[in-house]
């Protein structure tokens, strides 16, 4: 083992002398291009091709560089290689991120394309005097795929990278809801908003919504997320409308918390009900001005608001409009463009109450006996009563689960009953009218019949 020790030494001591007698006899120029012209020919003969992506571009933040971070930490608990991960959490957000350590790496793939990253970390060199003083860590991203993969990378890859990590700063990001300020006052930003942390916990999961309802209008937001391009190239703002109705206690409110919190949006809150400041006055159906003689429309602000030229300063928005009452809207709000799509906020269906169950009482599928389930199945259309009243007997009894049940059964069979009660009562007070407008009629066709002959014996004596 020493002699092994003795011959290593031996052969460090000569390479370190022939590296002495090279950088004494070659001069530096020709060194250095020695070097490019090697590493020429390894590129040439080499199969990959290297992209860096640095932190710092010039003495500005590489946007790039920052998308990746974002990217790759989608990835990074899965496919790296090493044993070792960096965790993060950005300021206003409930998520802590995974990203690549110092000098390790992953491989992603994109479109069946392997691509491989590195982080490379070095320490930078000692700096002059600057204004805005670098890191002393020189950091960076360097992607290596095959060159006959080129044209993919550079086309589509990096797009990808940048619209990923948009959406993953949008989830990771705290929401936020915002209501106009009253009596005029603006924010700390000098906005006429106030805002508090949006954190409803309502999703599409909890919904209690048909199944294949709530898919087609998650389909519908994902189609409007994604689709900026296809508007761009239809000449559209790139805005939708979404019109909730239906009777009060039918999940409204939940429906929009669900869509804000797929989505990743904040909430703007414009109360309707109320009239305008600095000078307005609220009427039955319109707000007027005394000024110039004008007046402004509810339905003419609404209108400006989401298809006129305003309706186009900004991208990536929702309107989402509640009411109880459809049928009182101006018609010219409905159309598509305006409100596209309709949503009817029905009283509690059979699918829906499955989930109410599920979400309170931890009910799954065959966990119910079946002759209760049919039972519910039996009343619950007939008996109208809505996913708010339905969840506060689910809640009120939610430590006795066979409790809730029967409470709610008999329930919803109390509330059919008076409804068929109620329906019974209009069909005889019907019977009633008509059996009324029947008689009516006997007794004036007599009378008719009497005046029409008495009118033909009166033209024949005319006419003799």
């Amino acid at each position: 083992m020493k002699e092994f020790w003795t011959s290593l030494a031996s052969l460090m001591g000569v390479w370190a002398f022939c590296q002495s007698l090279l950088h004494a006899v070659i001069p530096p120029e020709l060194r250095f291009a020695s070097l490019k012209f090697c590493q020429r020919l390894f590129n040439w003969c080499s199969t990959y091709c290297y992209y860096d992506i640095t932190e710092i571009d010039g003495v500005n933040t590489n946007e790039l560089y920052n998308a990746a971070q974002l990217y790759l930490s989608t990835t990074a608990a899965a496919a790296v290689t090493g044993s070792r991960l960096s965790l993060t959490r950005a300021v206003n957000s409930s998520a802590v991120t995974f990203g690549l350590a110092n000098n390790d790496r992953l491989v992603d793939v994109f479109r069946r394309v392997p691509v491989v990253w590195e982080h490379v970390v070095t320490q930078r060199q000692s700096q002059t005097f600057s204004w805005r003083p670098l890191p002393e860590e020189k950091r960076g991203f360097t992607i290596r795929i095959k060159k006959q993969d080129k044209a993919l990378i550079l086309d589509s890859y990096l797009d990808h990278i940048m619209y990923k990590a948009s959406e993953i700063r949008r989830k990771n990001q705290d929401r936020f809801l915002y209501t106009n300020s009253r009596g005029g006052s603006l924010d700390s930003r000098g906005h006429p908003w106030e805002s508090v942390p949006f954190k409803h916990p309502s999703t599409f999961d909890t919904l209690a919504m048909d199944p294949i309802r709530k898919q087609a209008i998650k389909d519908d937001l994902d189609d409007f997320a994604t689709g900026q391009a296809f508007y761009q190239t239809a000449g559209r703002s790139w805005k939708r409308g979404y019109l909730l109705y239906g009777p009060p206690g039918t999940g409204k409110s939940s429906m929009i918390a669900a869509m804000a919190n797929h989505l990743g949006y904040d909430i703007y809150d414009l109360e309707l009900t109320e009239p305008p400041r600095d000078g307005f006055s609220a009427g039955d159906e319109k707000w007027g001005a005394e000024e110039g003689g004008n007046s402004i429309t509810l339905s003419g602000l609404l209108l400006n608001f989401t298809d006129g030229l305003w309706s186009c300063c900004g991208s990536e928005r929702i309107f989402v409009f509640t009411t109880n009452h459809v049928e009182k809207l101006d018609p010219a709000l409905l159309r598509s463009g305006r409100m596209d799509m309709h949503i009817f906020m029905s009283y509690c269906s059979f699918p829906a109450l499955l989930i109410l169950l599920k979400n309170y009482l931890g009910f799954g599928e065959g966990d119910l006996d079946e002759a209760v389930v049919r039972e519910l199945g039996e009343v619950i259309d007939e008996a109208e009563m809505t996913p708010a009243d339905v969840s506060e007997v689910l809640i009120k009894n939610r430590r006795d689960r066979d409790k809730a049940v029967g409470e709610l059964l008999g329930e919803l069979k109390a509330r059919a009953g008076k409804k068929r009660e109620s329906l019974g009562l209009m069909r005889d007070r019907n019977e009633v009218a008509e059996e009324e407008e029947q008689e009516r009629e006997a007794l004036e066709s007599p009378k008719q019949g009497f005046d029409e002959l008495q009118e033909s014996c009166e033209k024949g004596e005319g006419e003799a």
